[in-house]
């Protein structure tokens, strides 16, 4: 990445995306047209820790961006162990880590369960600005790791049939939304009809209460001129991933960034071919990351970013392309492919 100007970022962050960590033999996807690499998953992590804790500029946090461990412990009494086998992976290192929540979260545990669990990384210190907190059960919240930037971590299955009780409230609303446009007796089976192929059980959305906290957060965003990048488990721009993958109501989620400025980059997971476009009409970059479950033992799935005053930086290892984020008002991004 010669063309870059060689200097001192701001901060640098890790990004990984669906480590989906099982003690089993490698499997297959539900279409059993990839291989799952289950076990050795731990590994990769470990290869993206010792590269984050190697580097001359470390880290000032990590996003973990879902799916830390898969759903088939769930079947197999695991999803205590294997959670507690990762987390300790991370406790390797000091640096803080930002945990997404994603569906095999909810395939292991409740929503209650992981509110009390180690995978809530809201700040909970007094000095927490007010709004920093989604409020109620949903898991979303704001931080800012460097003056006039801010990253949001948002709850992508607030609204979905995973994590909620039967007998709730919102169960019934999800179903009865997910019912309109998929008519399959299997959920997880999505709809034939293009432009419905979300709607399955896996994926999920966003509640009215969310996107209107995200609404506030954004306009204060706008005020102070700061960066803001957004995280989900669920990727929102249909040209970022395959369609099976959206959130439910991306498009609301879409049209909130649309009528604000300072959002510059959308990072999320799911899809684990990844993806990667840049709206044309915002400059804001929707990133996909690929996952850790589908690639092969000798490989690598994880990133580096370097954020500087104009842009961000990603450098990634194995899979993940590396790549050069400009902000809104700068030239048009410049994709690198550097390997």
């Amino acid at each position: 990445m010669d063309d870059c100007p060689q200097q001192t970022p701001l901060f640098t962050f890790g990004v990984i995306a669906d480590i989906q960590y099982a003690d089993l033999d490698d499997g297959y996807n539900y279409s059993r047209t990839r291989r799952r690499y289950y076990r050795s998953s731990l590994q990769l992590l470990r290869n993206a820790q010792e590269s984050w804790s190697e580097s001359p500029v470390k880290p000032e946090f990590i996003l973990q961006l879902g799916d830390i461990i898969d759903g088939f412990n769930k079947g197999h009494d695991a999803s205590g162990r294997a959670l507690a086998t990762v987390l300790r992976e991370f406790s390797s290192s000091p640096v803080e880590v930002h945990h997404v929540w994603g569906n095999h979260e909810f395939y292991n545990f409740s929503r209650s369960a992981l509110l009390l669990s180690q995978l809530n990384s809201t700040p909970h210190t007094d000095g927490s600005p007010t709004g920093a907190r989604a409020g109620g059960d949903v898991y979303a919240y704001r931080f800012s790791p460097f003056p006039g930037f801010t990253f949001v971590v948002l709850d992508a299955y607030d609204v979905s049939l995973l994590g909620r009780e039967e007998s709730s409230e919102q169960y019934r609303d999800a179903m009865s939304l997910i019912k309109q446009y998929n008519n399959n007796e299997d959920l997880n089976c999505p709809p034939v009809c293009e432009g419905r192929q979300r709607f399955t059980m896996f994926n999920g959305g966003f509640s009215k209460d969310q996107l209107d906290w995200l609404d506030s957060v954004l306009s204060s965003a706008d005020e102070k001129q700061e960066r803001v990048t957004l995280v989900s488990h669920l990727p929102v721009h249909p040209f970022s991933t395959d369609p099976i993958c959206l959130a439910w109501n991306f498009d609301e989620l879409l049209a909130i960034i649309r009528s604000h400025s300072s959002v510059v980059c959308f990072m999320a997971g799911h899809d684990h071919d990844g993806g990667y476009y840049q709206d044309r009409d915002t400059g804001v970059h929707h990133l996909t990351l690929e996952g850790v479950i589908e690639t092969p033992p000798d490989g690598n799935a994880f990133g580096t970013v370097s954020v500087y005053e104009d842009r961000m930086v990603l450098k990634g290892n194995g899979r993940i392309t590396d790549r050069v984020f400009l902000f809104s008002g700068c030239q048009s991004d410049a994709d690198h492919t550097a390997k």
